[in-house]
């Protein structure tokens, strides 16, 4: 049987040649999802468009190849439009910006960047409602469409931009709007069983609770696998910068939700909960969020639980890049196969997905020992 630094290694060679490939074709653009077997490219002001740049970084980490930093480079810079465009911008800020600007600012310690990234958490402060404690998920998508009170879960994973923020400038407010946010979390999308809501619509005006909203899971009351993963990776993060014990206790509640409602072969369904009737597509974008947030949470807890943490989150990985990797067809620009984008309305199902390719990268890049996140300190 294949051990896994042999695992981690082959895989991590086929991300390297796959992306030193797809790199060429994509070039300094924003893909979304593949559809036969092409990544469509979406606007710069799509939420998607750090990951493609998030990857480029994570492999030239570990490659030096300049081909692949400018490339991430002019996607980063292509951005700059975006973040004067008031009207484009929404709480996806965090995950543009982290993996374009913070990503460079670590690795080669570009003030440009850092100033972008500042700025970029600037403007995700300002989506904060005092009324209700959330950050405001979307600006309408239509004329006379009303979601001034929708938070998300995916928000989860936009809150480290603040934290960074606040430890780059010491100044506390950024820290405060994103715990204020997070306990918002922990008081109104995570039920006593560790399952998530997607979205909470809040009265702006009063912050009273009004509904839970299905969005991209099955119903309301259903959970929706890759929300579930943002929960586990979002709050761990949020731990890692406060070391408050309820954010540590909540990731590891949904956590245990999570491991406990996968299939055999570790990757998740797109909901836990739907009926027999309808599709059960996987969401191996699902899986690969949640593993590199399950490896981060054995780091934080006491050795004697880490094993259930570590020994998941490999194990997904580990089914992903054998049972959902795409490694030698030319004719497929995707990493990681059946990813599930949004289900209710019939959007990218069974498809490779931009973010799915992401974490999943960032999963090896963990497993082959590198520890330092663009997500945390």
């Amino acid at each position: 049987m294949i051990n896994q630094q042999e695992w981690v290694e082959e895989a991590w060679s086929n991300i390297i040649k796959k992306i030193n490939r797809t790199s060429i074709k994509i070039g300094a653009n924003f893909p979304h999802a593949s559809v036969n077997g092409t990544y469509e490219l979406a606007q710069p002001h799509w939420w998607t468009a750090g990951f493609w740049p998030g990857q480029l970084w994570l492999v030239y980490r570990d490659t030096k190849d300049e081909s692949l930093r400018r490339l991430a480079e002019e996607c980063e810079e292509k951005l700059d439009k975006v973040i004067t465009d008031f009207y484009r911008l929404d709480h996806d800020i965090g995950f543009m910006w982290t993996l374009t600007s913070i990503a460079r600012f670590k690795l080669i310690g570009d003030e440009e960047s850092r100033r972008r990234a500042l700025l970029a958490a600037n403007l995700l402060m300002g989506r904060f409602n005092v009324n209700g404690n959330y950050i405001r998920a979307w600006n309408p998508w239509f004329e006379g469409d009303e979601n001034r009170g929708y938070a998300i879960i995916d928000c989860a994973m936009n809150l480290p931009i603040l934290f960074w923020a606040s430890e780059q400038t010491e100044d506390p407010r950024y820290k405060s709007v994103a715990m204020r946010h997070a306990d918002t979390i922990l008081n109104h999308f995570i039920e006593a069983d560790g399952s998530v809501h997607h979205i909470v619509h809040f009265d702006p005006a009063t912050g009273e609770r009004i509904a839970f909203i299905g969005g991209q899971g099955y119903a309301p009351d259903s959970a929706w696998s890759r929300g579930t993963a943002w929960a586990i990776y979002g709050l761990t993060l949020c731990y890692e910068y406060t070391g408050e014990e309820r954010y540590l206790q909540a990731a590891k509640k949904v956590a245990h939700f999570f491991i406990a409602n996968l299939p055999e072969d570790s990757v998740p369904h797109w909901d836990f909960r739907i009926p027999e009737e309808v599709t059960a597509y996987r969401d191996s974008s699902a899986g690969a969020i949640a593993a590199p947030g399950l490896l981060l949470l054995a780091e934080k807890v006491p050795s004697a639980e880490a094993d259930i943490y570590r020994k998941s989150g490999i194990k997904i990985l580990q089914s992903l890049y054998e049972n959902y990797g795409d490694w030698d067809n030319p004719n497929e620009d995707g990493l990681i196969l059946h990813g599930t984008s949004h289900y209710p309305e019939q959007k990218n199902l069974d498809r490779p997905l931009i973010y799915g390719d992401y974490f999943f990268v960032e999963g090896i890049a963990r497993l082959k020992g590198y520890t330092e996140l663009f997500w945390r300190r």
